[in-house]
């Protein structure tokens, strides 16, 4: 019923119903952690733990808003604004990352590179709609570039693990949030303008998988998978996190260019990349000795653990942007 409603409704009126439905979700939650956030805990040790919880889930929550204005902002001022606004994210997320991994002299040239080269020409292919070339640009001839430019500086101390964080921060921070704008200069058949809708709906779904497990995680208490990465994933939790998100997918179908089933696989998709993208992030942090990205960075960038707030989109994203591309043949 849910989708032939919105199939029927002008893009106008899908956006209001979308309006409603979203921000009052969003607002209920809000409320929600609040109300959990004023509640006495008698045993300290599992009142610190419940805040953390709680300071996690209204990180995501916050992670939810910011999406979804730049949503309405993108559908509301046009493309640009959205493929600048997203540009910036990028900006901060590599400076988040490559802020917690060690460089040395050698890789000033290659940092310059990727932050003031590579990652605006990667925001041009997608405005210039050259998709072919922005499919391709980092992963060839960005990553056989950089070692080269390492290489010219005459530093040969730990090259290949210096190059490999530099390649795998644009990959996450570059090439993979640069995924999302793209989606809105796709054009699929019989679904002209309305690329936008396709933005929301993959935040949408990826964030309701990972607050779902997030969510059963707590409540089913079992012992976790893989302890040394996480405390808290454990596959029940991930499977129930994953159909949630990919079952809301199917329910918002009449926002996309797919029938229900169809919107099904693409949303699964979309939380199976996000949610073990996430793991994989976790366990960069590990490596690291760090419980956030943005812990020893706030006051360089401004921008906190905007990493932690977006590594599942920069998973989830390309291969999602890449399945509908083969889907549609475009």
């Amino acid at each position: 019923m849910l989708y032939f409603y919105l199939r029927d409704l002008s893009p106008n009126h899908q956006i209001g119903a979308l309006f409603i439905f979203v921000f009052g979700f969003l607002l209920l939650a809000n409320i929600v952690t609040f109300v959990m956030s004023i509640r006495e805990h008698a045993d300290d040790a599992e009142g610190d733990k419940r805040r953390k919880d709680l300071a996690s889930m209204q990180g995501v929550i916050r992670t939810s808003w910011m999406m979804v204005l730049v949503f309405w902002v993108g559908w509301v001022t046009g493309d640009w604004v959205a493929l600048t606004v997203f540009g910036f994210v990028s900006f901060f997320a590599l400076r988040e990352f490559m802020t917690l991994s060690p460089t040395r002299y050698g890789d000033h040239r290659s940092l310059v590179l990727a932050f003031f080269v590579v990652l605006p020409l990667q925001y041009w292919l997608i405005w210039a709609e050259h998709f072919n070339m922005f499919a391709v640009f980092i992963p060839v001839y960005v990553f056989l570039a950089l070692p080269v430019a390492s290489a010219l500086a005459n530093d040969p101390t730990r090259f290949l693990e210096r190059n490999a964080k530099l390649q795998w921060g644009i990959m996450v921070c570059i090439y993979g949030i640069s995924h999302v704008p793209a989606l809105l200069l796709l054009k699929f058949p019989g679904y002209n303008n309305k690329s936008a809708f396709l933005v929301f709906f993959l935040v949408f779904v990826v964030q309701t998988c990972m607050v779902t497990q997030h969510l059963v995680s707590r409540k089913l208490k079992r012992a976790p998978a893989i302890p040394a990465i996480s405390q808290s994933f454990n596959w029940p939790s991930w499977w129930i996190g994953v159909t949630a998100g990919s079952l809301l997918g199917a329910l918002l179908a009449g926002i996309t260019p797919w029938v229900p089933g169809t919107a099904f696989a693409f949303s699964f998709i979309a939380c199976v990349a996000g949610s073990l993208g996430h793991l994989v992030m976790k366990a960069l942090k590990r490596d690291r000795g760090i419980p956030s990205w943005g812990v020893n960075v706030r006051a360089v960038t401004g921008a906190g653990g905007l990493l932690d707030r977006v590594d599942g989109l920069c998973f989830a994203a390309p291969v999602f942007f890449h399945s509908a591309i083969w889907y549609f043949n475009l």
